[in-house]
């Protein structure tokens, strides 16, 4: 296998490479064995028919796009190993060659880490933060754990309200046809959540257990179901439950009821000790965002789109893997909330960019500052992750393997770079 790369304009490349006709026609036979049991030609028994009588029947292309298929991903991860070029972005693949009896040549253009050329790095100047806890701020916090506390009290004298939790059937229509995910039974809903297409919660209030309603709402313009954009809806509903919160009493009793204090005033000391920590750390990092900003603003770089957009869909992914983790996909997330998956990808880029931007700049201090990883640094890291996840060192280190270790060092270096800044940082 040979690979070729070429520059192009605004930050991307061009790999081409060429696989030579044995690989190729070892694809061709193993597609053939996975799909012979599959073809069907008269005067000859199921899965027993030549691969020579097939091509023929058919064209001697007919395993060749399968064969490409199959080729594709493991030929591709070699030439990325083997580019000197540090890419960034997933690739666009393309066949330029792909014939019996000729080698399959490939391109697949790519993303480039961009050059940064950085300005100030030290003594940046960042303003100071108030760490200062208030006792507004303590009453909240008692409140939401008097919330957290809250005895869920079933109502039947009276109807919906704002904030209360519900358990509704719904069942929605467009000009009188029920459409799918539109129905749905014993839905728990709580009134104000902002859970549901907007109106469509506020229209619930006033409603008795077991009436029935309409609710009358218009999907979003940019909802994902294109068949459901901008059109109005009827849902025909059924509040089935009605409960609110009634909260504890605000004394000694509550204070020991939900922390190891005997008394309010411990309880309120202890939050205020907890709050200032919190602040604290919180502080600390809006430090180092505010000092990594005007680093970005005083350096210069080009973000390839390719990139920009590999860093989007990779951000869709962690989140949809975080609410799955809640028990909801992707795909309800959006129909929820009307979101289209092309608006989420607006709605990221701009930390997409500064989540690039913010590597980039740190990766080039690394490298200005020659801040080097030791072992022990590695081992300290190691450490750490294994009292996280509650797991011996050695065998965290031999599941990172050496691939897991030279990234995790690259991490710990953009850390130590980061450090640096901060600990030089001026605040005003």
């Amino acid at each position: 296998m040979s690979v070729q790369v070429e520059k192009l304009e605004k930050g991307m490349a061009k790999l081409t490479i060429e696989v030579p006709v044995e690989e190729l026609e070892k694809a061709i036979e193993k597609v053939y064995q996975q799909q012979k049991s599959k073809i069907s030609i008269p005067g000859f028994r199921k899965g027993k028919v030549p691969r020579a009588m097939v091509e023929k029947m058919y064209g001697k292309g007919v395993f060749l796009e399968d064969a490409a298929n199959q080729i594709i991903p493991d030929a591709y991860e070699k030439a990325y190993e083997e580019c000197e070029e540090e890419i960034t972005s997933t690739p666009k693949i393309e066949a330029v060659q792909l014939e019996a009896g000729k080698p399959f040549i490939f391109t697949a253009e790519v993303a480039l880490k961009p050059e940064v050329t950085l300005g100030k790095y030290k003594g940046v100047k960042v303003d100071k933060i108030d760490t200062k806890v208030t006792d507004a701020e303590i009453d909240e916090a008692i409140e939401k754990e008097r919330e957290n506390n809250a005895r869920s009290i079933s109502v039947t004298d009276r109807p919906v309200q704002d904030k209360d939790d519900t358990v509704i059937d719904f069942d929605g229509y467009v000009d009188g046809v029920a459409f799918a995910g539109g129905k749905g039974e014993n839905y728990p809903l709580t009134i104000g959540s902002g859970a549901f297409i907007p109106g469509f919660e506020e229209q619930l209030i006033g409603k008795n257990i077991g009436e029935e309603c309409e609710v009358n709402v218009t999907f979003p313009e940019d909802y994902h179901a294109e068949d459901l954009a901008g059109k109005a809806a009827v849902f025909k509903c059924v509040v089935k439950e009605i409960k609110q919160k009634e909260l504890p009493e605000l004394d000694d009793e509550f204070a020991s009821e939900v922390s190891e204090f005997e008394t309010l005033k411990e309880y309120r000391e202890d939050i205020k000790k907890n709050l200032t920590e919190k602040k604290e750390k919180n502080a600390k990092d809006a430090k180092e965002e505010a000092v990594v900003d005007a680093i970005i603003a005083d350096a210069k770089m080009e973000i390839p789109d390719a990139m920009l957009e590999t860093q989007q869909r990779q951000m869709i992914e962690e989140f949809a893997q975080s609410i799955q983790q809640q028990g909801l996909s992707f795909e309800q997330y959006l129909q929820f909330t009307g979101m289209s998956t092309d608006k989420f990808m607006d709605q990221v880029k701009p930390q997409a960019e500064k989540r690039i931007k913010s590597r980039l700049v740190l990766e080039a201090i690394v490298k200005a500052e020659n801040i080097e990883v030791t072992d022990e640094d590695y081992d300290n890291e190691i450490k750490e992750m294994a009292e996280m996840y509650k797991m011996d060192a050695a065998k965290v280190k031999e599941m990172m393997g050496e691939e897991g270790k030279k990234q995790m060092k690259t991490d710990i270096a953009v850390k130590k770079a980061a450090k640096l800044t901060v600990d030089s940082a001026v605040e005003k």
